[in-house]
């Protein structure tokens, strides 16, 4: 046995999972960037003239593309558009990206953390990165509100559920028309 700190650990334990035997269920971030943005100010230089409160619009949207047998690419989209009566201020849309590792999750896990977790961890980042797009084109930052990712993610699962059921009573059974 060796002392690491206050860990002590059995160096001679195949179960520890050395010389390759990993098989616990494992997730992280392995990278995050900037897959895409794109800042738009076409009413320049007339809207800095302008008084009038802009209406914001913002939309999030998360996709997750399998990269490799343990890799995926999460992408966490938010469009968000500043327009008044006069025209429009601002259009931002940024792509930010996770490549999210996992090991040995069930399939319902590694869906609940791809949709739900992945996006939590990423978003801190995508927000200041619209905040820094919305000051750099003239604007006072947009600070988006924190959002509750698990919350949307168990809403979406519960909307699912609801039209497979709805679906499921709309279709008569074979054989009667």
């Amino acid at each position: 046995m060796a002392d690491e700190g206050d860990v002590l650990t059995d160096l001679n334990n195949p179960a520890a999972g050395a010389n390759g035997a990993d098989n616990q269920p494992s997730a992280g971030v392995i990278s995050q960037y900037i897959k895409d943005l794109s800042v738009e100010n076409p009413s320049a230089p007339q809207c800095y003239q302008w008084n009038e409160q802009p209406q914001l619009d913002v939309q999030v949207n998360i996709a997750a593309d399998k990269i490799a047998e343990d890799v995926h690419e999460v992408t966490l989209k938010v469009t968000c558009s500043a327009k008044t009566s006069q025209g429009t201020l601002y259009l931002i849309d940024l792509d930010y990206c996770g490549l999210m590792g996992m090991r040995n999750l069930p399939d319902e896990q590694a869906h609940a953390f791809l949709f739900a977790e992945a996006p939590r961890i990423l978003f801190p980042f995508a927000r200041r990165v619209i905040a820094d797009a919305s000051r750099d084109a003239g604007f006072p930052p947009l600070m988006l509100d924190p959002m509750d990712f698990g919350a949307l993610y168990q809403q979406q699962l519960a909307a699912r559920a609801q039209e497979q059921q709805q679906g499921a009573a709309a279709t008569p059974p074979a054989g009667e028309a």
